[in-house]
Formats: C-alpha cells, sequence, structure tokens
C-alpha cells in the first residue's frame, strides 16, 4: 500500500473532519482517546453531508463511485448525508483523441481510418473510467466507441486495498461496524468497479438485456458489435433517443407519459422476477425514449456494465415480503425475514411484527398512488435493523435500482401508482412458480439437488401448507373438479394436488429447523404427494 496515498487520504479526512462522522454514543474509551486531540483543529463551515461529498471528489474517481453506492443505502445513512452523496459527479477532464486512436490501434491491430470511415475527435462524454467518441463503421452503421482510460487498472486497484483496509478497521474497531458488514459492501463494490474495467463484460450483458427483451415493446438495448469489441474496447450501436429528463421534448412528441411511466415499473419487475437479470445503473443519464411510436413508448438503456440478480430463495422471499407488506400482514414480514436467514433466528417475531407496524400503518394510511415503494422498503430495513439485521450485499444494487426507476416514473407522472403496475405482476409470478409445470422444469434443471434435500420435503410440505395462502385458490378448485366424479378428472387433479404440494415444499427448502417438530401425518403427505404427482 503505497505510503503517499494513505497520507493523502489521511490528510483529506482530517481537513473535511470526517472522524465526526462516526458515531458518538457507544465509542470505547481508547477511540474517544485517539480522537481527543482532533477537537484542536479547526471546524469545517459546512454540514456533515457536504463535507463527506467534497471529501470523496477530491479523493478521486473510485471514492466518488464507491459515494454513489453509498447514496443508495439511506437505511444505513443519514438522510441529510445521502442526499449530499446524491450530487456527486463522476465527471473529469478527457484525455487526448491521439491516446485514444492509439488505444483502438493497439486493440484492434488497425488503424483507426481501417476500421471506420469516420471518427470524431472530440469525445461525446468522459467519466473515471472511460470516455466516448462517435464514429460511423465502413459499412454505413452509426456507432459509439468506448475506450477505457489509460492506467486507470492499476488506480483502482490500489485505491480499493485501502478502501479493503478502512472497511477492515471499521470492522474491527467501530461499534457496530460487525452488523454492517463494511468488508462485505467493499468486496461487492469491488465485484462491480472491476467490472467496469473490463468492456466484453459490459458487453455481454447488453447482448443478454437485448436478448431478453428482444420480442418486448418495453425496453431497446442497443447492438453490440463484437468484431470490433476488445477488453479495453467496446464498439455499440448509436441510438437517437430522448434523454429521459427532457420533458419538453417529451410533450413535443405527444408521448404517453403514465404509459411510461408505468412501462418503466414493468421493465423493473420482469428483470428481476422473470429473467433474473437486470440493469443495476437505471439513472436518468443511462435511459433514453425512442422516438418511434410516442403513444407506446419504448425505453432505450445504455451503459450495462453494472448488473445483479438474486437466488432464488432471495427473490421468493422479496416477492413476498412485497405483497404481505402491501396487504398489511405484518406477522408474516416478521416470519419472512426470519425464514430468510436476514435477521437472527432467534429474533421475538411479536416484537418485530410490532416494530413493522409502528413503521408502516402511517405510510399506508395515504392513497396508494402517494406512497414510495422503495421508501417503504427502506423504512422496513431501518426497523429491522434494530433487530440486529446484517446488511445484505446481494440487495444493495437492487435497491438502488428499486430507487431510481420509481424516482424517474415519479418525475415522468407524478400520479403514478406504482403499486397497480407492481401488485398483478407479483401475484402471477408467485402462480406461475408453483405450477406444476414449473416445479417439473425445476426438477430437471435441478435434479441432484432435489434428491439431495429430498428427506426434508415432507416437514416442508407440511409446513409449507400451513401458512401459504397462495395455494387455497387452486385447493379449492381442485375439490370443485373432483366432485364432477370423472375418473380421468380426479387422477389429473389428484396429480395437480401432488406437485402443488411438492412444489409448496421445495418453496419451504431452506427451512430444516421445522424437521424437529415433524408429526408423522407430515411424512406420510409427502410421500403421498410424490406418490400421487407420479402415478400413471
Amino acid at each position: 500500500m503505497p505510503l503517499f496515498r494513505s497520507v493523502t487520504i489521511a490528510r483529506v479526512c482530517l481537513r473535511y473532519r470526517l472522524d465526526q462522522l462516526l458515531p458518538t454514543e457507544r465509542r470505547p474509551l481508547w477511540l474517544r482517546g485517539l480522537l481527543a486531540p482532533l477537537k484542536l483543529l479547526p471546524q469545517p463551515k459546512m454540514e456533515r453531508g457536504e463535507r463527506l461529498r467534497r471529501a470523496l471528489e477530491e479523493l478521486g474517481p473510485i471514492f466518488v463511485k464507491f459515494g454513489q453506492l453509498l447514496s443508495t443505502r439511506p437505511d444505513l445513512l443519514p438522510p441529510d448525508v445521502v442526499e449530499q452523496l446524491d450530487y456527486l459527479q463522476d465527471k473529469v477532464p478527457p484525455f487526448s483523441s491521439d491516446q485514444c486512436r492509439g488505444l483502438i490501434e493497439e486493440a484492434l491491430g488497425a488503424s483507426v481510418d481501417e476500421v471506420f470511415a469516420s471518427f470524431e475527435r472530440e469525445p461525446l462524454a468522459a467519466a473515471s473510467v472511460a470516455q466516448v467518441h462517435a464514429a460511423v463503421l465502413k459499412s454505413g452503421e452509426s456507432v459509439v466507441v468506448k475506450v477505457l482510460r489509460p492506467g486507470i487498472g492499476e488506480v483502482i486497484q490500489e485505491d480499493l486495498r485501502l478502501l479493503r483496509v478502512i472497511a477492515g478497521a471499521i470492522e474491527r474497531f467501530v461499534p457496530e461496524g460487525r452488523r454492517l458488514r463494511p468488508v462485505e459492501v467493499v468486496e461487492d463494490y469491488r465485484h462491480t468497479i472491476e467490472g467496469e474495467l473490463d468492456l466484453t463484460r459490459e458487453a455481454a450483458n447488453g447482448t443478454q438485456l437485448r436478448r431478453n427483451f428482444s420480442q418486448s415493446p418495453l425496453l431497446y438495448i442497443p447492438q453490440v458489435y463484437w468484431d470490433y469489441t476488445r477488453e479495453n474496447v467496446l464498439v455499440l450501436e448509436r441510438i437517437d433517443g430522448i434523454p429521459v429528463t427532457d420533458m419538453t421534448q417529451l410533450r413535443a412528441q405527444d408521448t404517453n407519459m403514465p404509459l411510461l411511466a408505468e412501462r418503466g415499473v414493468e421493465i423493473f419487475f420482469k428483470q428481476v422476477f422473470e429473467y433474473n437479470f437486470f440493469h443495476a445503473d437505471m439513472h436518468p443519464g443511462n435511459i433514453f425514449v425512442s422516438r418511434e411510436h410516442p403513444q407506446r413508448p419504448q425505453y432505450v438503456a445504455i451503459d450495462t456494465a453494472i448488473v445483479g440478480s438474486l437466488s432464488r430463495e432471495d427473490q421468493y422471499y422479496l416477492a413476498r415480503n412485497l405483497l404481505a407488506m402491501f396487504r398489511r400482514d405484518y406477522r408474516m414480514v416478521a416470519e419472512l425475514h426470519v425464514q430468510s436467514g436476514w435477521v437472527r433466528a432467534d429474533t421475538p417475531v411479536n416484537a418485530f411484527e410490532a416494530a413493522i407496524r409502528a413503521v408502516c400503518e402511517p405510510i399506508f394510511e395515504k392513497p396508494l398512488g402517494e406512497i414510495s415503494f422503495a421508501r417503504v422498503l427502506i423504512s422496513l430495513f431501518q426497523t429491522a435493523r434494530r433487530f440486529d439485521m446484517a446488511v445484505q450485499p446481494q440487495l444493495v444494487l437492487l435497491q438502488k435500482t428499486l430507487l431510481n426507476i420509481e424516482g424517474l416514473g415519479r418525475q415522468l407522472y407524478p400520479e403514478l401508482d406504482l403499486w397497480k403496475t407492481a401488485h398483478p405482476f407479483l401475484e402471477r409470478w408467485m402462480r406461475e412458480r408453483i405450477h406444476p409445470k414449473t416445479l417439473l422444469g425445476e426438477i430437471k434443471r435441478y435434479g441432484p439437488e432435489w434428491l439431495e434435500k429430498f428427506p426434508q420435503m415432507p416437514q416442508l410440505v407440511y409446513s409449507a401448507l400451513e401458512q401459504s395462502r397462495e395455494l387455497a385458490p387452486q385447493l379449492e378448485s381442485i375439490g370443485e373438479k373432483l366432485a364432477s366424479g370423472q375418473r380421468r378428472g380426479r387422477w389429473q387433479y389428484l396429480r395437480r394436488v401432488g406437485g402443488v404440494l411438492l412444489g409448496a415444499g421445495a418453496l419451504a427448502i431452506s427451512r430444516p429447523q421445522w424437521l424437529e417438530q415433524l408429526p408423522p401425518s407430515g411424512w406420510l403427505l409427502g410421500i403421498a404427494a410424490l406418490l400421487l404427482l407420479l402415478w400413471p
């Protein structure tokens, strides 16, 4: 770790008195003694959030990006600090056009004039990691060429090492540091920032998103020109869209604003639940609106360097949490947090339920159209912190994306009722998840995993049936069909019962502690479910 960089960081932290951002309560005696001499330093004449923002900007691009990540964690930081971090700007002067051309020629093994019919010397945009130039291919397609800054990899690795040291010190010495899991947050950030250093990864992400929405009118992703793409050079189709925040142009072409806002929400839920692969950097600078079909508007997204996905378990728990919250079933929300491992297994569920109710009830007294979906989720996480909920790094990108999407939707159409769009999607996704065809597909795909976990199945089936409201309509329908007296129909629906029971067990696989409470009927129920499913 270079001494000079460490001294620079210490000097900036002292200049802006960032030590004052550490919690004053519960500081150990040794830490108070260590920080006591700092009281002699002059006090900056600015609020703490502005001090942190200015310090991060002075420390450079990696710290700016880390601050942008922290700005998506209002469940961890005070509102005034989050507000200032939202102002962080990732803008730096461009590097020279000649240097850029040299990097392109070295990567492609050919001169710029041989590859492109034209290449604009002045960049369209310049950021801390890369800059972008407009060009035209010899075949006539208009493209943009993204080129990594020279030497940026070494700078990033150096600063990442420093961030790891700082995170380790916070986790070890700061009260509540272990619960905040700063080392894991930095490690998650490392994966994110290193992904931006390999433009082939960004190209692959864009190709996957483009394939997911290839038949959809909701979202368009620019084409990647793989023949001209390397680790430090990316060539993409150039799009001609309206910036999503340019309300003047959107209104001038008579864009259907309510539908545009609703489609943004639908895109989010499709990415997270249907494809489990979502664009995690959907801030307004990366989003455009197609100029075609303004009454059926289509989004265009660029910069796919940062994407996210959830485990199947987190998908399920997140969907059920959202549904339970808006049904005001706070008991279910509390139990789901325990079952998912987001809070400790010994958390007092009754007390947790009461705390969630106290936070959510005032919010839900408002009309649904005025409720911030993302803020409800943040309030829930803030409440869970009081019950020692650890930071969940895998949910950081999701929360950031939801905040961006909802803020954008409300800017486009302030009357947006996000729940009106989200609720039917989540209900449909939950129904499809327990459909027998889906379950059979899961068995084919994850057969060995199912066999390994089969001894747990009877109890899991029993417990899931006790709790799952989603199964009730299907079971009622099955009962009506059985009453019809048609033998063939009986066995078809009995097999459907078996599929539903087996699926309920699969959804509950993460709850092995229930085996201790297993009644004999639970084993019989599980065996019967499997026989019914496999009956010829």
